[in-house]
């Protein structure tokens, strides 16, 4: 999973749903933070935050569509064959349409257009783009989960058999929002 340099929740917002007036937790509940939305990325297999991915192929699926591995499902950015030699050689994007609003994506592509791989390993690459976008466009109900992630982490830090548990109301808060495997 890629870094996110941004969170969905800021660390002035979590300290004042923390009651914390003092600095000196500040790169904790930074981290806390951090944990807490990939929990919840996890949980609900969604980017909250927009993530480029790169996915690697052996070879082009013969049904036409590749599955996103992260929703939403934004837009394909790139996409390269190797060749013989390993170099990449560069496929048009325009062959790709992202089917943004399935869950998950779908990436259909026009197998007319596409470059067959020589090797067996590997030899695909499709980047893509994926997130709701920026922190206001995270759904609240995600946002509250981690806070209560965050809560449950900070409140219970130093004492690991409870600061793991998952709090009240998350799986109710996750379970619109969990995209299911095809």
């Amino acid at each position: 999973m890629p870094a996110v340099l941004i969170e969905p929740l800021s660390l002035l917002e979590a300290k004042n749903y923390l009651r914390v007036e003092h600095s000196a937790d500040d790169t904790l509940i930074g981290a806390m933070i951090a944990a807490a939305r990939v929990q919840v990325e996890s949980r609900t297999r969604r980017a909250l935050m927009t993530q480029t991915w790169r996915l690697l192929l052996d070879r082009w699926p013969s049904s036409g569509t590749i599955a996103s591995p992260a929703s939403p499902l934004r837009e394909v950015i790139a996409a390269r064959v190797r060749d013989q030699a390993g170099d990449a050689q560069a496929l048009d994007t325009d062959i790709f349409i992202a089917n943004t609003a399935s869950s998950p994506g779908l990436i259909a592509f026009d197998a007319g257009r596409v470059i067959h791989p020589v090797q067996d390993v590997a030899s695909i690459e499709v980047d893509i783009e994926a997130g709701y976008g920026a922190a206001s466009d995270v759904p609240a109900p995600l946002v509250q989960a981690i806070r209560l992630l965050l809560a449950r982490a900070y409140e219970y830090r130093g004492e690991p058999d409870k600061s793991h548990a998952t709090p009240e109301g998350i799986t109710e808060l996750l379970a619109p929002y969990r995209v299911m495997s095809l």
